[in-house]
């Protein structure tokens, strides 16, 4: 199960490809309108967290209608953290 510090790399690795920025640059309190991230940006992060997690965690996925709720790395983070605690 990973901790909460190897989730945060995920997420922020996974937005610094699709934003092309620096992932010491994404904050875990930044929000995703700050970091210019739009929906489509979000569904690149959900397809790379679902691969990279799901090869680990059998069914690991994250729900289409909870994608509105995430509004900051740190949401992510958390709802990541959330499903996998649920998936044991």
């Amino acid at each position: 199960m990973p901790g909460r510090e190897e989730v945060l790399e995920l997420v922020q690795g996974a937005l610094a490809d699709i934003l092309e920025v620096s992932p010491e640059s994404i904050a875990e309190g930044t929000s995703f309108d700050d970091l210019g991230a739009d929906s489509l940006a979000l569904i690149e992060l959900v397809e790379s967290l679902e691969r990279d997690l799901g090869a680990r965690f059998a069914g690991f996925r994250v729900e289409d209608e909870d994608l509105e709720d995430l509004k900051t790395v740190r949401d992510a983070v958390d709802y990541v953290l959330a499903r996998l605690g649920s998936a044991r």
